[in-house]
Formats: C-alpha cells, structure tokens, sequence
C-alpha cells in the first residue's frame, strides 16, 4: 500500500521529487484533482502511469511545469495567442496544446507532433516540480474512466497498491479538471471545458475560439467513455424534472440545488450547491458521485445545471459519465 505523507511538510515533497527522479509514481493536489505523476521526460516512467491506470495508449498525458522557462526544453516556440493565454491564466487551471520537442517522450503525446503543457497554481504541485527538476506528466489519479480524485483518501482507494507515495493536501479548492486550448489549427479550439471558461478564453484571444466536435483525441479528457461511476446514471431533462422509479429500485439523485420532489423513493441525495453557485457544484461533484457509487445502489439521477460558465464543464462531465454507462450496457447486451 502506498505511503501517505502530510504535503505541507517540505520533507515529504523532497520524498516525493527523489521518487520522481528515480522513476516512480507520485499522487499530489493540484487545484483542479489529484493528479498521478511520472517524471515526463522519462518513457519507462511514463508508461508506469498507463499501466496503474490501466490508460489506453492512445489518450496523451499533460506535462506539468513550474515556470515559463521550462517550456525550452519542451516546445520549439509558443504563439502570440499561447503567450496571452498564459499570461492571463497561468499559473493556474488552463492546459494549452503547443508543439513538441523531440526531446518529449511519444508515450506522453500518444504519438502526436503536440504536447498539452499546464502551470498549475497549487503551492504543492509548484513545490513538487521545482524539487523533482523535471517536468511531471500527470493525469488524473485514479483508474482510467473513473470519476477524479479530488482529496488524498480517493487516490487511497483506488489506486493504493500502484502508487509509490500520495502527498496529501486536503481537499481539491477547484475539483474539476483543466480548461484545455489549443491554437495549433485553423482555428482556437476549445478541447475541453474547465473552470476557465469558455468567455474568459475569448476575452483573451477574441471571439474565433470555438468548441471541438472532432471525433479524434487532440488532448485528454475527450473520450466519451470518461468520468464513470459503476453505478449507472442517468442525466435528467431540466433541473426539478421528476425521474421514474421502479417498483423497489434502490436510487440516488446528484441535485444542483435543494430539490422540492424528493421523498422516500430516495436512498440517497447529494445537494451540490444549495446556493446555486457553479464553483462550490463543481468542486462537490465528484465527490458526491463517489459516495453515491459506494452506496451500492441500482441508479443514480443527475439534475443538468445552465451550461454558461463553469456549467459547461459540469454538463461535460456528467454526460460523459452518462455516456459512459450506456456504453457499458450496450456491450453486455451483444454478449
């Protein structure tokens, strides 16, 4: 079983950078999840975080750094657009898709000529890079379409005995993954939606940036099999839609805000924000569907929540976590 070490403690981040440089597996906050980390310019390292995960090879990794310098090593140059994206949210939730260096590790890339490349703004993942002296390819900590992590006791119990050491920094403040740009193209693509929202971006960059519908995986995070709890669940049409339950059907129900139907029919609820405010809903949601799934329950339902904002990213995961079930029953049915 892996060993747990408080994050605060600078003993435990030198740990943690000695492992890191010596080719194992670190779990440590960012301000989005929990992430698994591998020194990035090591393949062997690397393909230690597909195998804990049991990750398809085909799903690249993002490189994490600790300052603008480190982008040398790993990218050939960075566009006017990139350089104004980072300066307005680096350090910080936004991963930016740039090209590569021969010097990053195809395994990281999934074989493409692009690396997805993330400053994040948490003192222990800052602490954690400075100390290691590479940068650290880190996806989310936990097995491959599972719901993220986002506290040190999820990495404990999924992924406990493929871990050499979780750094435990309290609870995640963000709990949704990385907004992620890419500019390469034709045009400014949102890849995938985070608590750097779509607005945001164009405010930066100007109004050309539009969301992907490419089929192909540009960046993490983009297959429709993502996010999924064992429990099936099923995404409801409005908020305060009322869902059919059968006969003895043990249920639960993710809430965006205090529902007025719910009564016995319910196992189980969990209220994402009874205020209404996105940030608190996206940083409860995964933790909430995680205490759901453990219920051993038959169906969870899921209220949508106004897709402006952050709400675009809530309603990504969720549908994909939605997705992801109906996917698992469609294979059992042509068995």
């Amino acid at each position: 079983m892996a060993t747990v070490l408080p994050a605060a403690d600078p003993e435990s981040i030198r740990i943690a950078a000695e492992i890191i440089r010596d080719g194992g597996l670190v779990a440590f906050p960012t301000e989005t999840v929990y992430g698994l980390g591998a020194d990035a310019l090591n393949p062997e390292a690397v393909a230690k975080i597909f195998e804990a995960k049991q990750r398809p090879w085909f799903d690249p990794l993002i490189v994490h750094i600790a300052n603008r310098a480190a982008l040398d090593s790993l990218v050939p140059f960075v566009s006017l657009g990139d350089h104004w994206l980072m300066d307005a949210f680096w350090p910080g939730p936004l991963t930016v898709v740039l090209p590569k260096r021969e010097s990053v590790p195809d395994i990281v890339t999934a074989g493409l000529p692009t690396v997805a490349i993330r400053m994040p703004a948490h003192p222990v993942a800052q602490a954690l890079i400075r100390e290691a002296g590479v940068p650290i390819a880190a996806p989310s900590a936990n097995p491959f379409g599972y719901v993220s992590p986002t506290c040190a006791q999820h990495v404990l119990d999924v992924l406990g005995d493929r871990v050499d050491l979780i750094l435990d920094g309290g609870p995640c403040q963000i709990g949704v993954e990385s907004t992620i740009v890419s500019i390469v193209g034709t045009w400014p693509e949102l890849l995938r939606p985070g608590s750097v929202t779509l607005a945001e971006i164009r405010e930066v960059i100007g109004p050309l940036v539009r969301v992907a519908v490419s089929l192909t995986v540009a960046a993490p995070g983009q297959l429709s099999r993502h996010y999924a709890t064992g429990t099936p669940v099923t995404l409801l049409a409005a908020q305060g839609a009322r869902p059919v339950v059968h006969g003895d059907e043990r249920v639960g129900l993710v809430a965006m805000l205090a529902p007025s139907y719910v009564d016995d029919r319910f196992w189980a609820v969990e209220v994402l924000s009874p205020s209404g405010d996105l940030r608190e809903a996206a940083r409860n949601l995964f933790a909430a569907l995680r205490r759901l799934d453990a219920m051993g329950l038959d169906r969870l339902y899921a209220e949508p929540c106004d897709e402006r904002g952050l709400g675009l990213a809530i309603m990504d995961r969720l549908r994909r976590c939605a997705a992801s079930n109906q996917l698992k029953a469609s294979e059992l049915s042509r068995r």
